[in-house]
């Protein structure tokens, strides 16, 4: 399933192929520094895998397949389902070369993203919203039993476009936005306690000037449900210092099996 073009101009509009572009720049350009986090994705996947012998995998916001691997899990499973809004082109290529992988291309989020642009279309050029109100947040609803889920380094990125775009569009004040950006984890969190579940995520940045205490900045606001199988680990996510200047920056990620 593919979207309309209408919708590809709107994601476009929205900002969503920058971002896209940005993370695979992102990871080229710290060279090796993200493989440490990389390889415990994908270890961790497959003891969850391991474990819980399901006869199919979905994972939400595959993206670049970096941390994902995808052959290991078809051996093991028989049936793979790549979930994104867009998946890239050597995405796809890759998928194509894999029998039992399936790419959907869907809105995890549930259609937020859209209920964004057309609530804040609706307003004249002249005015800026002020308030979320009439911004319904969805929760994604999987076309078919999606079997295990696994949630791969989403559920704290699946505000980043409409947290940006309603910053660039909208006067939405910080206790409203914080309380937006905690419902959208929210609504990912029950939807995977319907079913069996790998959560991966960062829940921490830690950004270390060169002089200076470091700063802490909370990333995953929701509280996650009672899980087995838990590991932490330490992501080198900037050490080169791309996104602030003179500072480096690491996250500290979960893992839970729900």
């Amino acid at each position: 399933m593919s979207h309309s073009e209408s919708y590809k101009r709107l994601l476009n509009r929205m900002g969503y192929y920058d971002y896209q572009s940005g993370l695979i720049y992102r990871h080229l350009n710290q060279e090796s520094g993200w493989d440490s986090h990389l390889d415990n994705c994908r270890k961790y996947i497959l003891r969850a895998i391991d474990l819980l012998k399901p006869r199919k995998v979905t994972v939400l916001g595959s993206g670049w397949l970096l941390e994902l691997p995808v052959a290991e899990i078809v051996e093991k499973t028989g049936k793979v389902e790549l979930v994104d809004i867009i998946h890239p082109p050597d995405v796809v290529r890759q998928a194509g070369e894999i029998d039992n992988v399936e790419l959907i291309e869907s809105d995890v989020t549930g259609g937020l993203i859209e209920n964004i642009w057309r609530k804040i279309r609706s307003y004249p050029f002249y005015r800026k919203a002020d308030t979320l109100d009439g911004i319904v947040i969805p929760e994604y609803r999987p076309l078919s039993d999606p079997g295990l889920i696994i949630s791969l380094n989403l559920i704290t990125q699946l505000e980043v476009l409409p947290v940006r775009y309603l910053k660039k569009k909208a006067r939405i004040n910080e206790e409203e936005m914080y309380r937006f950006r905690r419902t959208i984890q929210e609504r990912h969190i029950e939807l995977l306690s319907k079913y069996n579940s790998v959560l991966i995520t960062d829940y921490e940045e830690v950004i270390s000037p060169r002089s200076g205490e470091p700063e802490r900045i909370q990333t995953l606001l929701a509280d996650l449900p009672p899980s087995k199988n838990k590991e932490k680990w330490t992501w080198d996510f900037d050490l080169k210092g791309v996104d602030y200047y003179n500072s480096r920056s690491v996250m500290h990620v979960i893992a839970v099996t729900i």
